[in-house]
C-alpha cells in the first residue's frame, strides 16, 4: 500500500446533524476525536517533523446531534459471501441497537445478499423485530441467507429508493464491500440522502486497516479441535501424519493462530510464504526419522503455485483454488510409498464445520459491539465506510482504504517469527535448502511432542 495520508481516513457524511440524540445514558464521542493508524513514536515523529498531522481513524460511537430523525427511518442488512460465525450475533445487534436506543420503527433483512436488492430473484424483505431476532444469536450461519457475486447497482439503488430505505447495512468482506462502495456512488450520483455502512465478516480475517474481523476468534478455536485430534492420530500410529486443511484463500492468519495455539504443529504452510514439495518431503522425512510422528496444517491457499489451477471463477470473481490438502496429502503417500517406509496418514478438513459454528463468547460480545458501532455510525450520517477496530478502539474505516490491500501475514514480522518458533519448521522450505551428503538442521525436526 502506498503512503497514507490524512485524507485517506476522511469519512464521507450526508450532511450536518441536528438532531438531539435520544440515547440518555450514553458515552458520546465527539467528531474531534481519532485513533492514531501508527502505533510507534518514531512513525508518529516522522510526521510532526514535516509538519503533517499523522493519519489517523475517526473514533466509533454515539454521537450526541444525529443526522437522521429516527421515528421516520427504515433500514435494510444484507449479509453477503460465505457464512461465517458471528452472522446472527451482527443481524441481532443491528436490529435491537436501531430499536432500543434510537426508536427506528422498521427494519428490513433482505435475503441472500445482493440478490434480495434485486427485483428479478423475487426475494421478499423480512420485517426485522427484537422477538424475532431475541436468540438467533445460539445458531450458526445467517437467518436471512446470503449469497455471492455482484448485481445491478442501479437496480439495488432502485429497491433503496423506493422502498424509502435511510440506511443499508451491509455484512460482508471485501467483494461485499467493493459493492457497497458502488451502491454508495450510485445514491452519490443521485443525491439521495442514503447512509451505506459496512460490517467487516471475513473469517480469513483479511480486511485492511482493520485489526479483526469476526469469525476469526471463532475459527481459530474451533480449528483447534482439528489439531488435537490430527495430533492424537499421528502420535497413535508407527510414522503417524496428522494432516489438516484449515481456510484461508490468501491470508493464512487461521492456520498460523491455531498453530501457535495448540503447540502441536511441526508444519505451518500458508499462501503468504513459498515452498516447494521436494523441501516439505524432505523435512517430513528427516522429522518422522527422529520424532516418529508429524501434524502439518495447510491454508487453502498455500502452495497454489504447485498444483495445475482450475481456471475457473467463483460467482464472487475469485480464483477457483485447487485443494491443497488432498494434492499434499497425494504427494505424502507418494514419496513414501517410493522410499518403501511405512506412512500412516489422517487428513482432516473441517472448514465447512468451522465456517457454520455459532460464535463464540468473545465473538458475540465483539458482534455486539460492531453492530452498535455500525448504527451509531449510520444515525450520525456516516456514509461509504465501514465499522472496524483499530489498537482496541471502534473507528470509522473509509470503504476505500479497506479494500485498497488485502491484509496478510508478513513473513518477516513477529506472528510467522512466533510460528517458526513454535513449530520448529525449517525456513525456508525452498530447493536451494535441499541437502544430498547431510541431514537438514535439528530444527527441523520440530519438538518432541
Amino acid at each position: 500500500m502506498e503512503e497514507l495520508k490524512s485524507s485517506d481516513f476522511e469519512i464521507q457524511r450526508l450532511g450536518e446533524c441536528r438532531i438531539p440524540s435520544p440515547m440518555a445514558a450514553a458515552q458520546f464521542v465527539s467528531d474531534e476525536e481519532r485513533v492514531l493508524y501508527h502505533g510507534t513514536l518514531g512513525e508518529i515523529q516522522g510526521f510532526l517533523g514535516s509538519g503533517q498531522g499523522p493519519p489517523a481513524f475517526e473514533m466509533a460511537g454515539p454521537r450526541r446531534q444525529i443526522f437522521f430523525d429516527p421515528t421516520k427511518l427504515k433500514c435494510g442488512i444484507v449479509t453477503c459471501g460465505g457464512l461465517c460465525p458471528g452472522l446472527n450475533d451482527v443481524i441481532r445487534s443491528i436490529t435491537l441497537g436501531l430499536f432500543h436506543h434510537y426508536g427506528v420503527p422498521t427494519v428490513f433483512g433482505f435475503p441472500y445478499g445482493y440478490e434480495g436488492l434485486t427485483e428479478k430473484f423475487g426475494h421478499k424483505p423480512i420485517e426485522l423485530t427484537p422477538d424475532l431476532v431475541a436468540d438467533i444469536q445460539e445458531q450458526g450461519g445467517t437467518i436471512l441467507g446470503s449469497s455471492r457475486g455482484p448485481q445491478d447497482v442501479e437496480e439495488m439503488a432502485d429497491t433503496l429508493e423506493r422502498m424509502k430505505v435511510g440506511v443499508l447495512f451491509t455484512v460482508g468482506g471485501d467483494g461485499t464491500l467493493r459493492g457497497a462502495r458502488a451502491i454508495a456512488q450510485e445514491i452519490g450520483r443521485r443525491d439521495l440522502k442514503i447512509a451505506v455502512i459496512g460490517v467487516p465478516k471475513t473469517i480469513d480475517n483479511d480486511i485492511s486497516s482493520v485489526d479483526m474481523s469476526f469469525g476469526f476468534v471463532t475459527a481459530v478455536s474451533e480449528a483447534r479441535g482439528s489439531i488435537y485430534a490430527a495430533h492424537a492420530e499421528a502420535l497413535g500410529a508407527r510414522n503417524g501424519v496428522g494432516l489438516v486443511k484449515l481456510m484461508g484463500r490468501e491470508s493464512g492468519f487461521i492456520a498460523a493462530y491455531a498453530s501457535v495455539a495448540t503447540n502441536h504443529v511441526n508444519f505451518c504452510l500458508v499462501p503468504e510464504v513459498r515452498f516447494t514439495v521436494e523441501a516439505f518431503l524432505r523435512a517430513l522425512e528427516d522429522r518422522l526419522k527422529h520424532r516418529g510422528h508429524a501434524v502439518v496444517v495447510v491454508a487453502e491457499g498455500a502452495g497454489q503455485d504447485l498444483i495445475q489451477g482450475t481456471g475457473e471463477m467463483d460467482a464472487s470473481g475469485n480464483v477457483r483454488f485447487s485443494d491443497v490438502g488432498l494434492y499434499l496429502k497425494d504427494q505424502i503417500v507418494q514419496y513414501f510409498k517410493k522410499t518403501g517406509t511405512e506412512l500412516n496418514l489422517k487428513y482432516i478438513d473441517p472448514s465447512y464445520t468451522i465456517r457454520s459454528m455459532p460464535a463464540s463468547p468473545y465473538d458475540s460480545a465483539f458482534c455486539l459491539m460492531l453492530g452498535h458501532n455500525a448504527v451509531h455510525a449510520a444515525m450520525a450520517g456516516r456514509t461509504n465506510m465501514v465499522v472496524g477496530g483499530w489498537r482496541r478502539q471502534f473507528t470509522h474505516v473509509p470503504i476505500a482504504l479497506a479494500v485498497a490491500a488485502r491484509r496478510k501475514i508478513d513473513p518477516d514480522g513477529r506472528l510467522w517469527s512466533n510460528v517458526l518458533s513454535c513449530t520448529g519448521q525449517p525456513h525456508p522450505m525452498a530447493k536451494d535448502m535441499l541437502k544430498t551428503d547431510m541431514e537438514l538442521p535439528s530444527s527441523a525436526y520440530g519438538r518432541s511432542s
